[in-house]
């Protein structure tokens, strides 16, 4: 498929990495029955841990992209997916007590990796390539995390959990060592390019933000759906559990989950590539709303079914869409914090779903799913208005905000052949070749 194949080589081997290192990447996911296994807490301790954990992953989330812009989207990867593996390797020779520190560390330097790595796809990505290529990276985590869980389950009972953390920090550093190796570096890591113009650097995030109105609205938007999608891993498997339905439903509404992304993310992203992308995210918020909305028709297997259809088909919208649209509009030099403000905010219901929807179903089980309906639709819909009122008179594909303008007006058309445009291939902040840009 011609659109696939405009995808960098080095994204689709960062995409191997990144599966080979989602298969071992599963510590975390056993860690509260690790600390009252193993390290004999109590579920209030562990859930403390767990707790610190997932705010220290948010936490780096929110923050590697501004790292990446200073030093450099590869080398902040680098170190940081190094530092993760490290910590997380030592966890079996660690006190207790001592877990409390390491874990949120390695947490929160894996969030910075997650960050870094969006952004490093985005500046070694042309515009209109990124939607399949951020979908070609999540197709390969979505597999590599299908796998690695029915695997860490076999390590865990049948040799020790402490092998889980020695497996992850293994694979943790694998992962810097083969992103060293397929992406290459060139000079000036940290230079910076043009392409400030509104919003620029001299106007901060906040300038840049305020300049792309469409942004502002979708961030926030992203936040509230975050905590509703999450609803799946904290109240939907209680709420099964009520009405007669065991573990085993909900593993097998998860394999419909895995399943459905992994057939349909990447030609989804490549399908609906010109589409407008505020129009595709809208759609796909509004889904997941709309899967939580078959709930209230009634328990049965069939409606969870259909739900887990929905929102999973609004995920493979939402997702990809969302993360290349941030990248597209984000000023040269402010890709990482941009893609930063894009994670964070992509994984914030990590800490607040389950608290959030925990407490609303303990109080009104029968509140929940109209909630996260309501909301659902609400957000989409707001997307979809930012979409209408800050459409562009020009068609898309278009340039971000501040792009300069181009030095050539377009009623001269192109250079007279034989003419080759002077100046040296412009590199991006990380001092890679731009790829397409030249």
């Amino acid at each position: 498929m011609r659109a696939l194949r405009e995808v960098p080589r080095a994204v689709w081997l960062l995409a191997c990495g990144t599966f080979v290192n989602m298969v071992v990447s599963v510590g975390f996911a056993f860690v509260f029955l690790y600390a009252t296994g193993p390290r004999g807490l109590g579920a209030g301790a562990a859930g403390v841990l767990v707790g610190v954990g997932g705010a220290g992953l948010v936490a780096g989330n929110f923050t590697g992209g501004w790292y990446g812009d200073r030093f450099g989207h590869r080398r902040v990867l680098l170190c940081a997916a190094v530092v993760s593996g490290v910590l997380l390797g030592a966890v079996p020779m660690l006190s207790t007590p001592m877990l409390y520190v390491a874990l949120p560390l390695a947490q929160y330097a894996s969030g910075v990796q997650r960050a870094a790595q969006a952004a490093l796809v985005a500046v070694i990505v042309p515009e209109g390539v990124r939607r399949q290529a951020f979908a070609v990276v999540r197709a390969a985590a979505n597999g590599g995390f299908t796998v690695g869980p029915v695997l860490g389950a076999l390590v865990a009972t049948r040799f020790s959990y402490d092998w889980l953390y020695v497996g992850e920090g293994v694979g943790s550093v694998g992962l810097a060592w083969w992103t060293g190796r397929v992406v290459s570096v060139g000079r000036g890591v940290t230079r910076r390019r043009g392409r400030s113009g509104q919003g620029g650097a001299g106007g901060g995030v906040w300038g840049a933000l305020r300049a792309r109105p469409a942004v502002l609205v979708l961030l926030p938007a992203i936040v509230v759906i975050d905590v509703v999608y999450r609803q799946q891993y904290s109240t939907f498997p209680v709420f099964l559990a009520d009405h007669g339905m065991d573990a085993r439903v909900y593993g097998t509404l998860l394999a419909v989950n895995g399943g459905i992304l992994l057939c349909l993310e990447v030609p989804v992203a490549v399908v609906l590539r010109k589409r407008s992308p505020l129009r595709v995210v809208g759609v796909g918020l509004v889904l997941v709303g709309a899967g939580y909305g078959v709930l209230l028709v009634g328990a049965g297997v069939g409606a969870a079914v259909v739900m887990m259809a929905l929102l999973t088909l609004g995920e493979a919208l939402y997702k990809t869409t969302a993360t290349a649209y941030v990248a597209d509009q984000a000023p040269d030099q402010m890709v990482g914090r941009f893609q930063s403000l894009y994670a964070g905010a992509s994984i914030s219901g990590v800490v607040l779903a389950a608290p959030l929807g925990g407490g609303l179903y303990a109080v009104a089980p029968g509140v929940v799913w109209p909630v996260c309906a309501g909301l659902g639709v609400g957000v989409g819909v707001v997307v979809l208005l930012a979409d209408v009122f800050s459409r562009p008179r020009r068609p898309y594909p278009f340039p971000s905000p501040g792009a300069a303008a181009p030095s050539t007006p377009p009623h001269l058309g192109a250079p007279p052949p034989g003419v080759a445009l002077k100046g040296p291939c412009p590199q991006t902040p990380d001092g890679l070749r731009g790829v397409g840009r030249c």
